[in-house]
């Protein structure tokens, strides 16, 4: 089975054969946030999470505190559904990390700014059986220093391809959070962070996994 990474690569390639000129406009993004690498003020481990309450697909608030009830939090940032290659990791993640949480305790939410109902179309879609959560303006990503806007040729190369941000987000905003995977102790402390300057790349289910190794080996 390729890793989310692979499939990234290979989705990639894909879209530089069927549109070269709406893929160079992205790759030229990507290449930018890679060379700019994380914003110093990212969350990292050791980090306390401040207490938050987004909405579900359902639009019922969720705070931090339910997330932790029964052990921890594996927290994943991601821009939106539309996004494919969020799509794909959030597949992955279904696939082969939720079937391991239950040996932890532990419990995964996804993240993105986009409204519940669109959150609810993802769900949907993509099969998940975990909680999705819509951050309006991106306001938490925000506070974990992992929000950006994108430039505003990449708003036209994604309108171009039928994506309108202002419709798909809560209240319109454009910002988006870089791909960031969290796993959170009960006492909000972010125990292992990975945030992603180029969001093709992806945290892969076995760092996840090896991350929840070690609290639970300290926690033994």
């Amino acid at each position: 089975m390729p890793t989310i990474n692979e499939q990234a690569r290979a989705f990639a390639a894909q879209l530089a054969n069927d549109a070269p000129t709406i893929a160079d406009v992205f790759a030229r993004e990507q290449a930018g946030w890679r060379d700019s690498g994380v914003p110093a003020g990212a969350v990292a481990a050791g980090d306390r999470l401040p207490p938050f309450a987004l909405p579900d697909a359902d639009g019922t608030p969720v705070t931090l505190d339910d997330l932790l009830a029964g052990g921890p939090a594996v927290l994943v940032f991601y821009r939106g559904g539309w996004c494919p290659y969020c799509n794909i990791a959030l597949r992955a993640y279904q696939a082969d990390l939720l079937p391991q949480l239950g040996r932890y305790g532990a419990r995964l939410v996804a993240i993105s700014p986009q409204t519940p109902r669109a959150s609810a179309r993802t769900q949907a879609r993509a099969g998940l059986e975990f909680t999705v959560l819509s951050d309006a303006g991106s306001h938490l990503a925000r506070q974990l220093g992992i929000a950006f806007q994108p430039a505003a040729e990449v708003v036209e190369a994604q309108r171009s391809l039928g994506l309108d941000l202002g419709r798909v987000n809560v209240d319109g905003a454009p910002d988006l959070p870089m791909p960031t995977v969290l796993v959170v102790d009960r006492s909000r402390v972010v125990r292992f962070a990975d945030t992603q300057a180029d969001y093709t790349a992806r945290t892969e289910v076995a760092d996840i996994v090896a991350a929840l190794d070690v609290l639970a080996h300290d926690a033994a």
